[in-house]
């Protein structure tokens, strides 16, 4: 059975030493999940270091100390998986987070395009953004995952373009999955690309101009399949098709 999860927000011991949790994942460890003296826990700081951990003392209802029986650090994957998600319909935001983190995305960049039917502006932006890192957290540990995503402010198409072109600079790809475009995501050859990024556009579709913008900044047109897929599912498929084609997995 897998060891349950919990972050650490802070740099984890060396084996053999004292590690004590405290906080909302201390108080999850202690009175929801009730781990008692002699169960093990994984440990992740969310950059790439886990630990088994042996519980030693659980007191109150947000403490746990336990011993640091085996560190790891685990490399980040190669090459790093950039999701730029247009913002989806508030039903289908957070799960658009939860499922891109499962597949492996390292970073992921809320996209204010202009097809959004969500809007997100002054405080709602703050809220929508703080919620996403929350569910990159929350699913990075329920699929096990060493490297919590980076989930970054929201863009707008501008600071899209930016962001392509410096992919692009540095070697990297910067790939559009676009329904109408003539080349296949398996024709991609990814073997000496540091960075992907991949342009999820909204239900609408990108529109035309962002098309042109993304292109002319050095962005790709690909067709990842048949199927048209929800804005919430496809980096999640996007992802898993950069798994098994660039040796991520």
């Amino acid at each position: 059975m897998s060891l349950p999860v919990f972050l650490f927000d802070a740099p984890i011991p060396s084996d053999g030493t004292q590690v004590e949790l405290t906080g909302p994942e201390a108080r999850h460890a202690v009175t929801v999940t009730r781990l008692r003296v002699g169960e093990r826990i994984m440990l992740v700081d969310g950059r790439g270091t886990t630990a088994e951990v042996l519980v030693t003392a659980v007191s109150g209802k947000d403490r746990l100390v336990g011993d640091v029986e085996k560190r790891t650090q685990v490399p980040q994957p190669t090459p790093q998986a950039i999701v730029v998600q247009a913002l989806p319909k508030s039903e289908r935001s957070e799960l658009a987070v939860d499922l891109a983190t499962q597949a492996g995305a390292d970073v992921i960049v809320p996209w204010q395009a202009s097809r959004c039917v969500a809007k997100w502006q002054g405080a709602k932006r703050e809220k929508g953004v703080a919620k996403w890192r929350a569910m990159a957290v929350s699913a990075a540990k329920q699929s096990r995952r060493s490297w919590v995503p980076e989930v970054r402010d929201v863009q707008d198409t501008a600071g899209i373009v930016a962001l392509i072109r410096e992919i692009v600079a540095d070697g990297g790809l910067a790939l559009l999955l676009h329904e109408d475009a003539a080349a296949s995501f398996s024709s991609i050859d990814f073997s000496t690309c540091p960075q992907v990024l991949f342009v999820i556009g909204p239900e609408g579709g990108l529109a035309p101009d962002e098309v042109a913008e993304f292109t002319h900044a050095g962005a790709r047109a690909v067709l990842l399949g048949p199927e048209v897929l929800r804005t919430a599912s496809a980096a999640m498929v996007a992802l898993a098709a950069l798994g098994v084609c660039s040796g991520r997995w």
